[in-house]
Order: structure tokens, then C-alpha cells, then sequence
């Protein structure tokens, strides 16, 4: 299918800094996100966000996609999302960009779609590019092995050599507050560390552990050490960004460029990024978690804000 036969319902955002698009297949929703990182231009790094489901059936506290689901995005309109963004820059499908990471982490757990593996493997060869970097964020659900064991597979064929980014989000180190932030069965410590020493082999990118940072959270590095080893995973701490399902559980962000829990994993040998982003992402709602379409009596629709504010590049 052409991008054609989405109907892009807003846009909203800077082109210096990220574009959030709300659009409707079949009655459904979904969103997508394009994004730099300032001061580094477009031609450098370029981010695409994709939905890979219509909404989530995990739950997440902190996460905007878990009030409804309505099913998986099917590859062709995935492809239709990357193609809306791609062709508009550069219609001829040549993407002169040196790092071109595509995220499958805007709306859904990415191991739900069973699309996702077969995109992954037609990717390469969908657009000329150099930069390929696909990205796949998970809390890894305990029904997805299968999809892992064909990821892995796909990883090893076509994105070896550090050409794969794979991250898991724990956001806490103990087990049952763990189970608060992500209510639905997902793996344990013990198999998501048994997987990644599947995964890595040398010359892989280590695998991500994030962690959302509220002012509650309990992140003990010395208990994250005991599963996981600084040479094959780092550390991503990230804010607790301001979506509706934050509020409500008062989910305060507690992140800074020098946090002390950060000195604390690299005190442990962990290689740690503390990952603050642009705040203006906030406004133009382009952040994990953060949704401009909302679920009300049954539908899915626009947020009102979004409906009338003048932030849109339309």
C-alpha cells in the first residue's frame, strides 16, 4: 500500500526538532514521530518513530498507548508511516542520512506484531541507505519468546556488526515494583540476561536497560549487576515524561545531567547515558508515552489541545 492510503489527520511539531503525525487507517489510529537531535543536523542522524500496534495491551503506569488496543499494525502500513516520512525528503527513496535509526516504539510492544519480523528482514533492501539502524524497545512480554528467537535470527542475517539496537525497559531493580510500573507477565531477570548472552557477540551494540526516573523509583545498580554484565549491557536512564496516565499516578520525573544513580552504575563498570532531551518535545507531545490521539466512550480520537492549538504544521 501507497502513504497515500493513510489519512493524516494533524501534524504537529518544529522541523528542527520533531514532527508528531496522528493518522487513520480503517477507522484506526495510529501516530508517528520524525525527530533530530539538535545540534546534530538531519543529514547526520535522523529518527523515525513507528506504531507497530493500535494502542497496547501491556499497560504500562507511566504510558499513554495502554487505555485501549485494537490490534496490530500490518507491515504494509508500517511501511505506509516510514514511506510518508521518507518520500516527502527524499522522494526517490535514497536517504542521504549517516545514521538512519527507525524505532519501532511509538504506539505498542513491538514483540506483539508478528509483521515486525518480516519488516525487519525487507528493510534493507526497501530504500537505499547507509545508516540503516533499526531499533526495537521492549519490556519483553513472557508470550513473545518466539518473536526473540526470530529477531535474533534476522539480527545475526542482516544487522550484524553493530548495525542492530536492542533495548529492554525494566525501570526498576526490584521484582515487584517492577510489576506496578509494567503489570502483564514479562521476563524475569534471569531471561532477559540469558537472552542478551545469546544475543551479543563481539562487535554487536550492548543491549539497553532502561530505566524511567521518578522521584519514587527503585533503581538499586548493585542488584541490576547481579544479573547483567557492564560488557554486554548499558544502562539508559530517561525522565518519566508527562503523559496523562503520569499525571494521574503522579509519576514525578527525577533526572538530571549529574545524577547520582548514574555515577553510581558507572562506578560499576556500566557504560550509562543519561538521556534528558529536548523539553520542547514535551509540547509538541513526541516523547515515549506521550500520545495526541486519546480513547473516550469507545473511540479514539484527537485530544482536544491538539484539535485547537496553533503548534501544528499545517
Amino acid at each position: 500500500m501507497s502513504s497515500d492510503s493513510l489519512e493524516i489527520l494533524g501534524t504537529y511539531g518544529k522541523e528542527e526538532i520533531a514532527i508528531l503525525y496522528v493518522a487513520k487507517y480503517q477507522e484506526k489510529i495510529l501516530e508517528f514521530v520524525e525527530s533530530v537531535q539538535p545540534p546534530v543536523p538531519r543529514e547526520e542522524k535522523w529518527v523515525l518513530i513507528l506504531s507497530t500496534l493500535y494502542g497496547c495491551p501491556m499497560g504500562c503506569l507511566m504510558c499513554d498507548s495502554g487505555t485501549h488496543y485494537h490490534g496490530y499494525v500490518s507491515k504494509e502500513v508500517m511501511v505506509a508511516q516510514l514511506d510518508h516520512m521518507i518520500r516527502k525528503r527524499f522522494p526517490d527513496g535514497k536517504i542521504g542520512v549517516k545514521k538512519f535509526k527507525i524505532q519501532f516504539a511509538r504506539m505498542g510492544e513491538p514483540s506483539l506484531n508478528p509483521d515486525v519480523i518480516p519488516l525487519l528482514s525487507e528493510l534493507p533492501y526497501l530504500y537505499e541507505v547507509h545508516g540503516l539502524l533499526p531499533c526495537i524497545s521492549t519490556v519483553a512480554p513472557v508470550q513473545a519468546s518466539e518473536f526473540f528467537d526470530q529477531l535474533l535470527k534476522v539480527k545475526n542475517n542482516l544487522y550484524s556488526n553493530g548495525r542492530f539496537q536492542l533495548q529492554f525497559s525494566l525501570h526498576s531493580s526490584d521484582p515487584a515494583e517492577r510489576k506496578k510500573w509494567i503489570p502483564k507477565e514479562i521476563w524475569g531477570f534471569e531471561q532477559i540476561a540469558a537472552f542478551g548472552e545469546r544475543w551479543f557477540v563481539e562487535g554487536d551494540r550492548k543491549i539497553t536497560l532502561n530505566f524511567a526516573v521518578s522521584e519514587d523509583s527503585i533503581i538499586d545498580p548493585i542488584k541490576i549487576a547481579e544479573y547483567f554484565t557492564p560488557n554486554k549491557f548499558l544502562i539508559k536512564l530517561t525522565p518519566v515524561n508527562p503523559t496523562n496516565k503520569a499525571v494521574m499516578y503522579k509519576l514525578n520525573s527525577r533526572i538530571s545531567e549529574d545524577l547520582e544513580l548514574a555515577k553510581r552504575f558507572r562506578n560499576l563498570g556500566f557504560t550509562t547515558i543519561v538521556s534528558v532531551g529536548e523539553l520542547e518535545e514535551n509540547l509538541i507531545g513526541s516523547n515515549c508515552g506521550q500520545l495526541a490521539s486519546e480513547f473516550v466512550n469507545g473511540k479514539v480520537r484527537i485530544k482536544e489541545n491538539y484539535s485547537s492549538r496553533d503548534y501544528s504544521l499545517e
